[in-house]
């Protein structure tokens, strides 16, 4: 007797689906989300200019005025050279200001113009609009369960 085999390609089949398949890691789950969420954000903040790595940092700018350049950097978990082209391209956009840090000549103080201050909340009013789209199937409990499960994945460092 023949067993029956599907050729689904549908990832939501039970026969790709199985818990111990792609579908049952958390990492791919994450991958295929975090894809599906970035694609549009990165398509929403394009209309403001910007971009995902640049509205993170000015998001950052914008709620801790006077961050130094290697602050922003671990906020952001990123390189403190790559910081250094993202900062130019807000500043270059007149989004920001450098400026000397009085106690460390070496440092520079970061600060939001009122452009930027403006740009960020529009791009981030449009984003909460396009996450609340991609989101409709979560309610507002289970949008904050998801938050909160996901600030509860640390670094095995």
């Amino acid at each position: 007797m023949a067993r029956s085999t599907s050729t689904s390609a549908d990832p939501a089949s039970p026969v790709v689906g199985l818990d111990r398949g792609l579908r049952g890691l958390v990492g791919y789950n994450m991958k295929r989300a975090v894809h599906i969420l970035q694609a549009d954000a990165a398509r929403v903040l394009d209309e403001f200019g910007l971009r995902i790595t640049t509205f993170s940092a000015l998001s950052v700018i914008c709620d801790t005025p006077d961050v130094t350049q290697s602050q922003l950097a671990a906020a952001l978990n990123m390189e403190r050279s790559n910081t250094v082209v993202i900062i130019d391209t807000l500043e270059q956009a007149d989004l920001i200001g450098r400026h000397r840090v009085p106690t460390d000549r070496r440092s520079y103080a970061l600060r939001a113009t009122l452009a930027g201050i403006k740009r960020r909340e529009a791009a981030s009013v449009a984003l909460y609009a396009h996450e609340d789209r991609l989101l409709a199937n979560l309610t507002p409990q289970e949008r904050a369960q998801l938050i909160a499960l996901l600030r509860r994945i640390d670094s095995p460092d």
